[in-house]
């Protein structure tokens, strides 16, 4: 091609460039965002629009963003983004968590570190709200920073004035329905944080401890009305327990009554043990003549009287249905101060509830032998014990999965102490939930309905109080002579508003005189004394975020309650998800949300914990330095979420080559809309050629596949449909052909102006495809369209939703123009062959013959297209199957057809280099095709 001609091609112009310099350009774009205040515009947009609320559960304020938070959040955005431009009004308002123990103990450790320790209540809270203040302000910056749209400069904080008072009234809810209670009873508890710990604040992990096999002396007379052989004298029951140190508080041996029990002769003595389990423990206990002398069912030996191994007082044998035949001895050591089930057994049987520890896990000095020793020093003291006593009948190692702390890490005891709860029962709470999980929530991925189910069904009461100090109080007076609670719920109210009054919110609380607190007059119910004391406990921090709905949800005018969506990690099906929805049924009678959706955790390449000792960490920041946030955001909705998401440097290079064929497709089309007003150089559909209706009826399809799996939250669907319309669609089918049209085409021509009309439209499907997840690269072709179509500031997601009712063919064409691209691919392997033997170079220097069966050439021919253009040749010529010679190319997906190929006749255009056989038709254009010379006639005039 002369440079002449060259010059006349309409080749793409665009500013929008190849490289995208993501991680330069990005903070640009947000800049944009906020001094155009684009998600505000977003709401204005919509407010007569439905309302779609995504309620956020609140990050711990607490550290830097990691992986779980990108991922999260990037996902609600993802969420509240497509809602908008499906037509919804959709706010969001940011929330975080920011009381509890983490944050106390960072400023423990921090205050310890100064020497500066048992400072005033108020003092620790301040230095906590300082904490949490600035990591509140570290987190936004970087949530911000992925291109999350939000109401940042209002989000809700537990501990804002308004939010505290909010969360001390859903308490005075529950007090007024009867739910709340005072008592001893066994708990997780920390030894290391020194309080009480919530279900959602255990986790397990792997455990070495020591197992012992105990012999309780059995000397009750009515042993032989039981078993007429046995002989009280020498009688035992077998017990079984891997917590040793648990023994002193032993208050019964328990037994299933429907078990068969064993009355068993060994070595001059007799014992009591499962009939199952007696060869299992033969060997272990070295008996060699053991002997069944009789059996009985666990239930007639209930009330049967044992002796505590080395305490002189009675241990019953009692029954319990949670006595399993898996291990031990079928009997079980049981200790109401220290496991639920025990407790439950105690409560039962009127059993003291025992538990002589302190807050560190040391026995009190009441206790015999063991006085002053942690449990865990007590172990190998009371196994010592057992052995002087020679009521040891065998000791052992055990791994077993144990609770430890979630946040130090620490192995946890069940330790009985005086806390508060809200009952499981009052008021039906448990059928309540259990209903609502059942038939009024949604739960994606539908696991985890059973999931929560299960959770709820076999919890127990909620235990709401905590031993520490940075976090919302429980508002009670105690008596100090009796101990009894006074929580008169009236009362409780006038209190807690006082909370949004106070600049600190229920600093007051701590900060007032016991005279401001005490009603004039009190009385203790129980005892009559007159004298009280401040509850110095507070509320378990899943209860303050529980109760999001009273202090956000219902509270903020731009939201509602219920909410639609509440979305998080898979753990807060017994966290967040769980304490909203017992705290919104237990004081509103409502679930707080329609639907639940669960992420998974984020892994490394290979599956694995991300953790600092293996080194298979990756932080967000690290990804946005050397790729831009919107390859995090293009991870984000890869992945299916729903499952733990995996994430290594080979994967972001796979995802940063898909991203540049999505960009390389936006700019290609740009490019070639350089020229193009849409509102004097439009199309309508109805008159655009075949392959332009085919190619937008393809985008529209797609598009609307894309807007069904954005409804669905099916990201990754959106992922793989966005990608493959432009890569395989659009770039390696509609696009290839094109570039003939557009470039030779004369400008004004039907020709181009069809093709520009399509990919104008095609664009702005891809636009609103695009934006909730490539928001920054949707943001940055949207600037780079015509211009007529901007006002000033005008944003992507302002961008209305063009009218495509009569951008879809009908099935019939549809069907027609699918065998011509079908074709394409049959030349395409074709001609292959000839460029690998180098007969020829390009496809414009071949002509084909399409040897068709007679329905598939009517369709074909139907259509009256240039069949050149979309098979990128010379010439096609159209014929009948039967006339297919033996060299023609059988095509593999159209059953009877067939394709010849030849070289191509004529001489090759100067200026578009299709091979033709009318060449020089104009004499001024003598080296040109009769459509070259005719563009050039036209430009010239």
């Amino acid at each position: 091609m002369s440079s002449d001609y060259k010059k006349t091609l309409k080749l793409p112009q665009t500013s929008f460039p190849m490289k995208a310099n993501l991680k330069e350009k990005e903070p640009e774009t947000l800049k944009f965002w906020a001094e155009n205040d684009v998600y505000r515009r977003m709401l204005a947009d919509r407010e007569s629009a439905p309302r779609y609320v995504l309620h956020d559960g609140p990050p711990y304020a607490n550290g830097h963003l990691h992986m779980g938070h990108a991922l999260n959040k990037i996902l609600k955005d993802i969420i509240v983004k497509s809602r908008h431009l499906a037509g919804n009004q959709a706010p969001y308002v940011p929330g975080w968590d920011c009381h509890g123990l983490p944050i106390e103990h960072k400023v423990s450790q921090e205050l310890k570190a100064k020497g500066k320790e048992n400072l005033p209540a108020v003092t620790v809270r301040r230095l906590c709200r300082d904490y949490a203040t600035k990591f509140v302000d570290i987190q936004r910056k970087e949530f911000k920073r992925l291109g999350v749209f939000g109401d940042w400069d209002d989000p809700y904080l537990t501990m804002r004035p308004s939010y505290e008072a909010a969360t001390a009234l859903a308490l005075c809810d529950f007090v007024e329905r009867g739910s709340v209670y005072r008592g001893k009873k066994p708990i997780h508890w920390c030894l290391s944080c020194k309080t009480a710990l919530a279900e959602a604040e255990v986790e397990y992990a792997d455990e070495t401890s020591p197992s012992v096999f105990v012999r309780f002396p059995l000397p009750d007379p009515k042993l032989k009305d039981i078993f007429p052989m046995a002989d009280p004298v020498r009688a035992y029951a077998a017990i079984w327990t891997t917590t040793p140190w648990t023994l002193p508080d032993n208050m019964a041996v328990a037994l299933h009554p429907e078990f068969d029990y064993a009355l068993v002769s060994a070595g001059g003595s007799q014992y009591v043990l499962a009939r199952e389990l007696l060869e299992s423990v033969r060997e272990l206990f070295g008996w060699q003549d053991a002997a069944i002398l009789a059996e009985a069912k666990g239930a007639a030996l209930e009330g049967l009287v044992a002796r505590h191994p080395f305490y002189d007082r009675p241990s019953p044998m009692v029954v319990a249905d949670y006595v399993t035949l898996d291990a031990g001895t079928g009997l079980v050591h049981t200790a109401p101060g220290h496991g639920r089930e025990d407790y439950e057994t105690g409560l039962r049987y009127e059993l003291e509830v025992l538990s002589p520890l302190d807050d560190s896990g040391r026995f009190l000095d009441v206790v015999p032998y063991f006085a002053g020793l942690t449990v865990w020093e007590a172990n190998p003291k009371v196994i010592e014990k057992l052995e002087e006593t020679g009521t040891l009948l065998a000791r052992r190692k055990i791994k077993h999965s144990y609770p430890h702390c979630w946040r130090c890490k620490e192995p946890v005891i069940f330790r009985a102490t005086t806390q508060w709860f809200i009952s499981m029962e009052a008021g039906n709470l448990r059928g309540k939930a259990l209903d609502a999980i059942e038939n009024g929530v949604e739960w994606i991925p539908a696991w985890g309905k059973e999931r929560i189910h299960n959770m709820i069904a076999g919890r127990p009461d909620w235990c709401i109080s905590r031993q520490r100090t940075w976090g919302v109080p429980i508002l009670a007076l105690l008596c100090e002579s009796c101990d009894t609670a006074y929580n008169d719920a009236a009362w409780m109210r006038s209190v807690a508003s006082k909370f949004a009054d106070h600049e600190r919110g229920c600093d007051w609380w701590f900060e007032s005189d016991l005279a401001e607190l005490v009603p004039a007059g009190l009385t203790c119910p129980q005892c009559g004394g007159t004298h009280f004391r401040k509850e110095t406990d507070i509320l378990d921090v899943w209860f303050d975020s529980g109760t999001s709905f009273a202090a956000v949800l219902e509270k903020r005018p731009e939201l509602k309650f219920p909410a639609d969506l509440y979305l998080e990690g898979s753990d807060q099906h017994r966290g967040w998800f769980h304490s909203s929805l017992l705290a919104a049924l237990g004081t509103r009678g409502v679930a707080p949300y329609r639907q639940v959706l669960t992420h998974g955790y984020v892994v490394d390449g290979d599956g694995r914990k991300m953790s600092k000792s293996l080194g298979n960490g990756m932080e967000p920041q690290e990804i946005i330095d050397k790729h831009g946030a919107e390859i995090l955001r293009l991870w984000t909705s890869a992945v299916d979420y729903r499952d733990d998401i995996r994430i290594s440097d080979e994967i972001l290079a796979r995802l940063v080559e898909a991203y540049r064929r999505i960009r390389n497709t936006c700019r290609f089309i740009l490019g070639n809309l350089s020229d193009f007003d849409p509102a004097a150089n439009d199309v309508a559909p109805a008159d655009m050629l075949p392959l332009d209706r085919y190619a937008l009826d393809t985008a529209t399809r797609e598009h609307g596949r894309m807007a069904e799996a954005y409804q669905a939250y099916e990201f990754h669907k959106v992922f793989h449909g966005l990608h493959n319309l432009c890569v395989t669609d659009l770039s390696a089918f509609y696009l290839d052909i094109l570039k003939d049209r557009l470039y030779v085409s004369a400008t004004d021509s039907l020709e181009r102006r069809s093709a520009q009309s399509a990919l104008w439209r095609i664009l702005l499907l891809l636009l609103r495809d695009m934006a909730p997840i490539l928001s920054f690269t949707a943001e940055e072709v949207f600037r780079h369209t015509p211009a007529s179509q901007r006002g000033s500031g005008s944003t992507v997601f302002s961008l209305p939703d063009a009218d495509q009712t009569d951008w879809r063919l009908d099935a019939a064409t549809r069907e027609k123009l699918d065998l011509v691209a079908a074709l394409r691919g049959e030349a395409t392997r074709a001609i292959e062959p000839w460029r690998k033997a180098g007969q020829v170079g390009h496809s414009l220097e071949t002509a084909l013959v399409l040897y068709l069966p007679e329905a598939v050439l009517a369709a074909v021919s139907s259509l009256g297209m240039d069949l050149r253009e979309v098979f990128i040749v010379s010439k096609v010529t159209l014929a009948p199957a039967d006339a297919a010679p033996a060299d023609a190319v059988a095509c593999e997906g159209i059953a009877g057809a067939a394709i010849g190929v030849a070289k191509a006749p004529g001489a090759k255009c100067g200026r578009c280099w299709n091979y033709s056989e009318e060449m020089g038709q104009m004499p001024e254009y003598p080296d040109l095709c009769p459509r070259c010379a005719a563009v050039m006639a036209t430009e010239a005039r």
